[in-house]
């Protein structure tokens, strides 16, 4: 059961969402897709960063338990955590190794308050750090967008007047990996997005950017380790089977109740 919420004012700067992860009785295994962003992740008691990726990390979640993150956007991670980006890619890192002893305290506070309470704590907690962090690079963050919306990595560096080798190191610094691995990332994401909507494969693929369907199988297959229609069913199975369990809790509650 995921959800995730805008980041209260505190970490808009720098953050594009705050969000929780809870798995059932069963447990499951959550494919996560590259996406440009970071994210400092409360899970399994231990407090960990999980670095910008360039392919599919399959992340287990044990029965019952409940992860909470806050997510850094493109180009922000490297200046919140205080680390280049390009350190933690394809990495997961405790936080304590990034921010020392007020990581240490963080995770006591989150081990003794009720689960309730940790997003919140957690929200506050990075806030509180982000007071004194660096600010993303502006540079970097407009053509980041500007490949969110579909322009060639030339366009992007042409819009905010960087060359190829100045938009690449800075891309490095606060993404965690170039421009062009960025427009790829995004690019399947669009992908998903329009699938998602009810587009056709064959449809999907020319509107989100790629030449052609071997285009699109190739960077997905290397992106998220399936192909196209094995990825498009697996996220159809995990939609149905987070709404059947959501279904299930609506039953039992509502057999629990008593008539007036």
């Amino acid at each position: 059961m995921y959800a995730e919420w805008a980041p209260p004012p505190a970490l808009a700067s720098h953050a594009c969402c705050v969000w929780t992860n809870a798995a059932g009785s069963g447990g499951h295994v959550e494919r996560v897709l590259p996406d440009g962003c970071a994210d400092i992740v409360w899970i399994g008691g231990r407090l960990e960063v999980a670095g910008p990726a360039t392919g599919p990390v399959l992340a287990a979640i044990a029965p019952g338990t409940a992860a909470v993150g806050v997510r850094f956007g493109p180009g922000a991670a490297g200046p919140a955590l205080g680390v280049p980006a390009r350190e933690l890619r394809d990495r997961a890192v405790d936080l304590e190794v990034l921010w020392g002893a007020p990581a240490a305290r963080l995770a006591e506070r989150l081990r003794a308050a009720p689960p309730r309470r940790a997003p919140l704590l957690l929200a506050e907690a990075v806030a509180g750090r982000l007071s004194a962090a660096a600010q993303p690079d502006r540079l970097v963050a407009a053509a980041a967008g500007a490949l969110e919306r579909g322009a060639t990595v030339a366009a992007a560096g042409e819009a905010v007047a960087l060359g190829e080798r100045q938009l690449r190191r800075r891309f490095h610094d606060a993404v965690g990996y170039g421009p062009k691995t960025l427009q790829r990332v995004l690019r399947l994401r669009r992908f998903l997005a329009l699938a998602g909507a009810g587009a056709e494969l064959a449809r999907a693929a020319p509107e989100a950017g790629y030449a052609d369907q071997p285009h699109l199988t190739r960077e997905c297959a290397e992106l998220a380790g399936l192909p196209p229609a094995a990825l498009l069913a697996s996220r159809a199975a995990g939609s149905a089977a987070v709404a059947q369990a959501a279904a299930g809790s609506a039953s039992a509650a509502g057999a629990g109740r008593t008539s007036p």
